[in-house]
Order: C-alpha cells, then sequence, then structure tokens
C-alpha cells in the first residue's frame, strides 16, 4: 500500500506540473534549440537551410565590417545609459520623497513621459534634434551658445540616445521612490538624535537600505540596454558611420532588410552570451553591494 501511495503521489504531482512542463518545452527550450540549429545554417527565412557549422561565427567575428562597431557602441550605450539612469532616478526619487505642498503632483509630471507611446516619443525627439529648426538648436541659439550636432555627429548620435532614455527615467523613479519610503523612520530619527548631519545620513542609512532596489535596478538597466532598439530604428537608422549601430539593430537589418536569418540568429546567441555574462558578474558581486536587514553577517 505505501509503494501505492507513493506512485499516486508522484503520478499527481507530475500531472498538476505537467502544463507548466508543456509551456517551457514549447515556448522557451524548443525555440531556444531550435535558434541554436539554425545559428548554424545558412539560411534566408524561406528556403531549406544548409548546415554549415561555425562559419556563421567566424565570418561575424573576423569579417564582418558591422561587428565590432556595432559591439563597440552597443557598450557605449550601456556604460553611459545605466549609470546615469540609476543616478538620475535616484536623485529624483530623493527628491520627490520630500513631503512638501504638491508633491504629487510632480511625482505624476515625472512619471508621465513613461507611459507615452514609445515610436511618438521618438517622433518628438526628431523634432527636437533636428538641426535647422529643432527645439535643441533653437534653445542653444537663443543662450549664445554653439550648436550641436546631435544625431548627426559621429560623437554626439548616441550620447543623444541617451538623453532620450534620461527623459523616460519615471519608471525607475517611481520603483526608487517606494524603496525610499520603506526604509525604517526610526532609524532616521536616531540619526538625527545622534546629530548626523543629511549627507551622511543618505550614505550610511538610505543607500544600503535601498541597494536590493539598486541591484534589481542595475539588472533591468542592463538587460533593457543591450536590448534598445526603437531608438536607433526610428532616429538614426544605426549612423552615421556605424556610431549607433547597436548589436540589436543590425541582428533586425541582417534577418529583415538582408534576409539572412541565419546569420541574424547566430548574433542573437552572441548578444544572449553577453547578457548572461554580465548578469552573472553582477549577481557574482551581488553579496558585496547588497544589504539585506534579515543578514546577520552584515
Amino acid at each position: 500500500m505505501g509503494k501505492k501511495r507513493k506512485l499516486r503521489e508522484w503520478r499527481n504531482g507530475y500531472l498538476f506540473i505537467l502544463p507548466s512542463i508543456i509551456g517551457f518545452s514549447v515556448f522557451v527550450a524548443y525555440p531556444m534549440l531550435s535558434s541554436l540549429y539554425y545559428a548554424l545554417t545558412e539560411w534566408g527565412g524561406y528556403d531549406k537551410p544548409r548546415f554549415v557549422g561555425f562559419a556563421n561565427f567566424k565570418y561575424l567575428f573576423t569579417v564582418d565590417p558591422a561587428f565590432w562597431p556595432s559591439i563597440r557602441a552597443t557598450f557605449y550605450f550601456v556604460l553611459m545609459s545605466v549609470p546615469s539612469s540609476l543616478i538620475l532616478g535616484l536623485a529624483l526619487a530623493m527628491l520627490l520623497n520630500k513631503g512638501l505642498p504638491g508633491i504629487k503632483w510632480f511625482r505624476t509630471i515625472y512619471y508621465l513621459p513613461t507611459i507615452v507611446p514609445s515610436i511618438a516619443a521618438l517622433t518628438l525627439w526628431l523634432f527636437i534634434y533636428e538641426p535647422q529648426y529643432g527645439l535643441a538648436n533653437s534653445l542653444l541659439r537663443a543662450l549664445g551658445l554653439p550648436e550641436g550636432t546631435w544625431l548627426t555627429g559621429e560623437t554626439t548620435a548616441l550620447p543623444s540616445l541617451v538623453i532620450i532614455g534620461l527623459w523616460q527615467v519615471g519608471s525607475g523613479m517611481i520603483i526608487f521612490l517606494s524603496g525610499l519610503q520603506s526604509v525604517p523612520k526610526d532609524l532616521y530619527e536616531a540619526a538625527e538624535v545622534d546629530g548626523a548631519a543629511k549627507w551622511r545620513t543618505t550614505l550610511n542609512i538610505t543607500i544600503p537600505m535601498i541597494t536590493p532596489i539598486l541591484f534589481l535596478q542595475l539588472i533591468v538597466g542592463i538587460i533593457g540596454a543591450f536590448q534598445a532598439f526603437n531608438q536607433v530604428q526610428v532616429l538614426t537608422g544605426g549612423g552615421p558611420n556605424f556610431a549607433t549601430s547597436l548589436l540589436n539593430f543590425k541582428i533586425y537589418n541582417d534577418a529583415f532588410n538582408n534576409t539572412m536569418f541565419g546569420y541574424a540568429i547566430s548574433e542573437v546567441w552572441v548578444l544572449f552570451v553577453i547578457i548572461m555574462v554580465f548578469t552573472a558578474i553582477t549577481y557574482r558581486y551581488s553579496n558585496r553591494l547588497v544589504y539585506y536587514e534579515s543578514d546577520n553577517s552584515r
């Protein structure tokens, strides 16, 4: 009877998790395995795939003139956008955490850009960055300052895209704000009794207590920055001279404009490995950076 009962429990357990197993197999495992196969083929999307082994990866790393510029542009974009978004989002959250009159209206105003449809917002920025009649250069002329090249300059195009991301930092700001409001008030009261300065309270209480939120935002920001696409597609088309040709945009271009789906899938795997490596490194050092209130060793 004991064996039959265990067998019945084993069967019932697997029946309960069967939908999850089927969903994972159909929507995760099979697409990943099939994409790995297609990455090793020469495939135009409509014809029969022809197995070529690692030829796609060899061409990608040694021959393709657009690959390394796209890698460089992607890394520059991540290094510029992620820290600046974290700093600005946290700064705005700390500012809006004050109990000032009308502060709810300011929170709403700062959050509004995040709910604007992406393409509509990017079209607006296309007008702002227009060299002759755009708002940015018009403002610089009014202040008597040199005009910017913005999206048309090799050195300014990528920072211009980063600025657009900062304009929509409201979602991160809201998450930081929720973290700030969860910090125990008695810690601030104890610091005030001890006569601690505001900046010291921020460094020794506020920042350590919200490090889990910072870590979450860092991971999400890294993954999102590596997958950036819309701003390049709408505003620059990868130019000028590959300055904004982010890897995700190159993948799209190779797949749908050059109809090299097998080659584009090999690029997808390269991007996947890069994101996994950066995420793993971040997790590896998270114990040194993140404070958990329940961790007695800290």
